[in-house]
């Protein structure tokens, strides 16, 4: 089976500053991976340089069997990529519905019906909030609706960029039960960057370790959560 997703030795910077260090990433049909590291060890950077977002002065990112170099970020998400950012960013002063509809605007109008219906099966307290601010949501339905909107736009791969950040404890079970659901129901890959590791590990299929912008271990997520290494860096022990 190819991969859907494939980065190729990628080197990232900002400026002139290096950040990404020679990163080689599969993620296959159906799978989720996720992404694992400390602050400031190149994981949302990661998630923006294949969204063309940050600068790659070397390497290669292919998507369904696209060459994405060079590709500006919104068509990138026309060839079906869709990315939730670090921090949610939804538009505080429009409604749920309007938020959504801004996530389809790459469908034609014919299709943005029958894609909100479809994104409110999954998200059924949405539906009952469509007409509310968004910036009046609670974290927890910020984020929901944040994962909605990238789903708007029919993707066939999910990035998720630290989903859980600041959220409460019950409230990250709820979302990361969504992201279960959207890639057993729809049969969409997601990459997962979390800090939240143990979760991380415990939905994914397979994960990388970012250290300092190099990859520093991968492998299948039930092996790694056993490793002393990984449990003793990552998971307290």
């Amino acid at each position: 089976m190819e991969p859907i997703l494939s980065l190729k030795n990628v080197c990232s910077y900002y400026d002139k500053v290096q950040v990404l260090y020679d990163i080689n990433v599969d993620v296959y049909p159906g799978e989720i991976v996720s992404v694992i590291g400390a602050n400031g060890a190149g994981k949302s950077t990661m998630m923006k340089t294949i969204m063309g977002l940050v600068h790659m002065g070397r390497g290669e990112v292919t998507f369904d069997g696209k060459k994405l170099n060079r590709m500006h970020a919104h068509k990138i998400c026309k060839a079906g990529i869709a990315y939730v950012p670090e921090g949610r960013e939804v538009f505080p002063n429009m409604t749920v519905l309007e938020n959504l509809e801004m996530g389809g605007y790459t469908r034609p109008n014919s299709e943005l019906e029958e894609s909100i219906e479809n994104v409110y099966d999954h998200f059924p307290r949405l539906k009952e909030r469509s007409w509310q601010l968004a910036g009046t949501l609670s974290g927890g339905e910020q984020q929901m609706l944040a994962i909605a909107r990238g789903l708007m736009s029919d993707p066939s791969m999910v990035m998720l960029d630290e989903p859980s950040l600041g959220l409460a404890p019950v409230i990250v079970d709820d979302v990361f039960d969504v992201i279960h659901n959207i890639n057993t129901v729809k049969k969409l890959p997601v990459i997962l960057v979390e800090q939240n590791a143990y979760m991380a590990l415990s939905i994914s299929n397979r994960c990388y370790v970012l250290e300092n912008g190099r990859i520093a271990h991968s492998g299948k997520s039930s092996e790694l959560i056993q490793s002393d290494v990984i449990r003793e860096t990552y998971l307290g022990g």
